[in-house]
């Protein structure tokens, strides 16, 4: 291909990017970025968050994400949330570049491989079975950046290029080495099933040879303390138990149809020679189709023996996001070449179809927000308002506390407090038990901190003053009516940002 060919599928590239962002929209600091956010805007400005900043730093210590975007944000003098969204941006496109390089290794026609493209495009936050991941969160995290990488890895291996290889391995590494070890299993499995071809038995040799790979690519972003054969008890394993995801039994029906049809369509793919194929897209199914296999196998042991609860939070079944991205691409490919082809009106039909679907799944998961939260625009979540109030009037040590369920109440749309207001809080009981379910040494903590919290929703000035005795806090984020005593300097319809009575006066 040449630099104008190069230059012009780029372009293209970006403009699916920005069309997939449209679609699926973009929502800072929710979810899984309640998390990441933080640890990138302390790395910008090291005086946010004195205190209880260890529930998104532990994730953030053999990682440059946070590092990479504040200094970013820092070298062109854009403001943080500008450059957060930026490399959303940039993130998709990266993915989209990566699936259009193993979509040309699979594919002889171009029309096969732009639908491959499309295809990954228009379902980037289509759940992967019940992993409680998506493909491309419509947020910003580590993943943003380590999923392309490693698709990059896999296209460089294909290619036989080592060097390439090794530094898309080593790239993932740095942003998020979980997903690193997940692209080095698999690119295991790739030179096993290379060895062996396609015959039954070496097949099955090659799985079981490379069960320990399986097994080793669910390691978390550092080895975590506590991995032993004990009993856990406790609020460790109440914690545990919270993410249902980490438990096979808990897994429920449609999600292990989610797991176990992509294994059956990739098996059903290497008995065939669909027209138009080049031989990576036999590579890739017969690698797959073990990788996954093993995966699924170390899920059941860890979820069954009560003696390797512990192991659980490994998350052996992370590696069906790398399954599903390569699947998305073949089915793509083979969807252009038998069915769309150069028909104008399929394409839209298809693609048009499937963008109203994921919008329509964007404004479910977001109803009280705007399907895009562009950077500087008035926001239309009463929360997320009160959070930016937050941020903009309230000093840089202050210490807030907020309902611990804060994020599922009605109307807040999982906004993550400490990612928007830019300001420290007590440990509530979603995101922070993450943390502590990778982390165990959090446990005593959050588990006192939630301790203090209890009883929420019916807390008085009494119990705020309760609260501020126990800990640092001098600032609250309550729903309306705010409880009688509190000074409050900001309400709107949903909720009101107080003062307690100590710093009033100090003010």
């Amino acid at each position: 291909m040449n630099r104008t060919a190069s230059l012009r599928h780029s372009f293209y590239l970006l403009l699916l990017a920005f069309l997939a962002v449209l679609v699926h929209g973009y929502h800072l600091g929710a979810d899984d970025a309640a998390i990441y956010v933080p640890a990138v805007k302390k790395a910008l400005n090291p005086h946010l968050y004195p205190f209880g900043a260890e529930f998104f730093m532990e994730h953030e210590r053999l990682s440059i994400f946070s590092t990479l975007v504040a200094d970013s944000a820092r070298l062109f003098h854009l403001p943080i949330d500008v450059a957060i969204f930026l490399w959303q941006i940039f993130g998709i496109f990266l993915l989209l570049l990566a699936g259009w390089r193993i979509a040309s290794l699979c594919f002889q026609s171009a029309r096969a491989r732009w639908a491959a493209v499309c295809l990954l495009a228009a379902l980037l936050t289509v759940p992967i079975a019940g992993t409680a991941l998506v493909i491309a969160d419509p947020y910003l995290t580590a993943r943003s950046l380590s999923t392309p990488a490693s698709i990059f890895a896999i296209d460089s291996f294909l290619r036989g290029q080592k060097f390439p290889t090794v530094f898309w391995v080593v790239l993932t590494a740095l942003v998020h080495p979980q997903m690193a070890v997940f692209a080095v299993g698999f690119l295991l499995f790739l030179y096993w099933t290379d060895r062996t071809g396609q015959k039954p038995d070496a097949l099955k040799s090659a799985s079981a040879e490379a069960a320990p790979v399986a097994a080793a690519a669910a390691l978390p972003n550092r080895w975590p303390q506590g991995l032993n054969f004990h009993t856990i008890t406790g609020p460790y394993r109440e914690v545990l138990y919270t993410r249902t995801f980490f438990f096979a039994n808990l897994w429920h029906w449609y999600e292990w149809v989610g797991a176990i049809l992509p294994l059956a369509l990739l098996y059903g793919f290497t008995r065939l020679k669909p027209r138009g194929t080049l031989p990576a897209f036999h590579r890739i199914c017969r690698a797959l189709v073990p990788f996954g296999l093993v995966s699924i196998a170390v899920f059941l042991v860890f979820s069954f023996n009560s003696h390797l609860l512990n192991f659980i939070r490994l998350q052996p079944m992370r590696t069906f996001d790398v399954i599903y991205i390569l699947l998305f691409i073949l089915v793509g490919g083979l969807v252009g070449e038998y069915v769309l082809q150069e028909r104008i009106w399929r394409w839209a039909v298809l693609f048009g179809s499937l963008a109203v679907g994921m919008v329509a799944v964007n404004l479910s998961m977001y109803p009280n927000s705007r399907p895009v939260e562009w950077p500087g625009m008035r926001p239309r979540n009463a929360w997320v308002a009160a959070f930016l109030w937050t941020r903009d009037h309230t000093p840089v040590d202050a210490v807030f506390a907020l309902d611990p369920r804060y994020m599922e109440l009605p109307g807040e749309d999982h906004h993550g407090f400490r990612a928007i207001a830019e300001r420290s809080k007590l440990a509530d009981a979603l995101k922070d038990s993450g943390a502590v379910s990778l982390f165990p040494q959090l446990t005593s903590d959050w588990a006192a901190q939630q301790r203090a919290q209890a009883g929420w929703s019916h807390f008085q000035l009494a119990d705020f003053e309760r609260l501020a005795r126990e800990y640092p806090v001098t600032w609250v984020v309550v729903e309306r009516p705010a409880p009688s005593g509190l000074t409050c300097l900001y309400t709107n319809k949903a909720v009101s940002v107080c003062r307690l009575p100590d710093t009033a006066k100090e003010k």
